[in-house]
């Protein structure tokens, strides 16, 4: 299958994408499992459809607008951290899931692309956050990581430490989401799948 990649049509459909997810991560709030700052949205369904319909590129590509957008749109009040965790996670969850599918380019690879970047974006999050993003967070903040953990508390007893935080919300969480997302992807994309061709001149097989 060879698509052209760097067409206007294509470089507008990126664009459009990035745009639907910034008004996607607009949409977010908090679910039961998770401390209130940590927000459920579904917005890396239009990066997914990019990677599936032109490659993991195009993809990241979305990922990368919809950070750029939602930052000019709001500014950014957590140093940007909040942002650069939100791209590294998005790119977690959207590459592997479109490289499998260009492997593998039928529903079953659509499956398992999506679930194995569902397992990496998730793992990645849980060390990501255990190493990095939380200690900073308490730094840059003048938060205690008590305090941190405290949410976690209130929401999950079995929650102590950061360890537990981890396991109890983090990985349970960014589970939750990326399933949620790819279960949408996967019945809106054939639907929408043929009105997209139309546009992009992508052949039917994509």
């Amino acid at each position: 299958m060879k698509n052209k990649t760097t067409t206007p049509k294509t470089l507008v459909f990126v664009g459009m994408m990035g745009a639907v997810s910034t008004i996607l991560m607009f949409l977010d709030f908090a679910i039961p499992i998770a401390p209130s700052f940590m927000k459920f949205d579904i917005a890396n369904l239009p990066a997914l459809f990019a990677g599936f319909f032109l490659g993991p590129i195009q993809g990241t590509a979305v990922c990368i607008i919809k950070i750029i957008l939602k930052t000019l749109l709001q500014g950014s009040d957590t140093a940007f951290v909040g942002e650069l965790v939100n791209l590294i996670a998005s790119i977690c969850y959207v590459v592997p899931a479109a490289v499998i599918y260009r492997i593998m380019h039928n529903k079953k690879g659509a499956i398992i692309g999506m679930t194995v970047g569902t397992l990496i974006v998730s793992i990645a999050m849980v060390l990501l956050n255990l190493y990095i993003t939380f200690p900073l967070y308490s730094n840059l903040y003048g938060l205690p990581l008590e305090a941190i953990i405290g949410m976690g508390t209130a929401i999950n007893p079995a929650i102590v430490d950061l360890p537990t935080m981890m396991l109890f919300s983090v990985f349970p969480f960014n589970i939750i989401k990326h399933v949620v997302t790819s279960i949408i992807t996967y019945l809106v994309y054939k639907k929408a799948g043929n009105a997209l061709r139309g546009i992009l001149g992508v052949n039917k097989s994509a």
